[in-house]
């Protein structure tokens, strides 16, 4: 299962204010949704769109490959 290789890691990371976000194309209009970013270590960020300057999480990105493949797959029931 994917959560078993996603781990969480340090909160923040030099640059990370400048680099470009992307929101999901199935986002809706009531704002809930997650943005992501490629790090310059190469890690995934992922912040919560509504609150953008709150926690921002960092995965690798093999972890994060695995969670998108089961989001497609509907490991999660949808």
């Amino acid at each position: 299962m994917w959560h078993r290789n996603l781990r969480t890691m340090r909160r923040t990371e030099p640059g990370i204010a400048s680099v470009p976000w992307r929101r999901s194309s199935y986002s809706g209009a009531n704002g809930n949704c997650v943005e992501v970013a490629l790090s310059a270590n190469g890690h995934v960020a992922v912040r919560d769109s509504k609150q953008p300057g709150r926690r921002t999480r960092f995965q690798a990105r093999e972890a994060w490959q695995c969670f998108v493949s089961g989001v497609c797959s509907g490991e999660f029931g949808g």
